[in-house]
């Protein structure tokens, strides 16, 4: 659900030479709020991720509580809230690889990875944020 919030503010500016002149010019500023759903994932899905993390070559580059090549699993957790929308972008994310949001080396994309799977993943990760 989008709400619009409307900022309505005065300007004032002064002219000063020979006669001095204001006027008030009002400015609309509009800033879209998003609301969040956040889901619940069941401990089997999340054990299914853990699992599935533990079998890849996932842990090369990432760990649960250190930066290593690529960022904590717990730093991932705190930045993306348990939302469908998260679970779906992060799952393609790990099945096509990528680099920015966590620096210059790219992530190795992993075509083999089933989306059900990298799903179950991102659940894993996403579940570890303790906040």
């Amino acid at each position: 659900m989008k709400l619009k919030l409307i900022f309505s503010g005065c300007l004032f500016i002064a002219v000063t030479g020979s006669t001095t002149a204001a006027f008030c010019q009002t400015k609309k500023t509009v800033k879209t709020v998003t609301k969040v759903s956040t889901i619940t994932v069941s401990k089997a899905d999340i054990a299914a991720g853990q699992l599935l993390v533990s079998k890849s070559d996932c842990v090369g580059c990432h760990s649960v509580n250190n930066k290593m090549v690529g960022p904590a699993y717990v730093t991932i957790a705190q930045t993306y809230p348990m939302t469908d929308a998260n679970v779906t972008a992060l799952s393609q994310k790990i099945i096509s690889g990528g680099s920015g949001k966590w620096g210059q080396v790219p992530m190795t994309p992993h075509p083999a990875i089933t989306s059900p799977d990298a799903k179950k993943i991102v659940k894993y990760i996403l579940s570890l944020n303790t906040k």
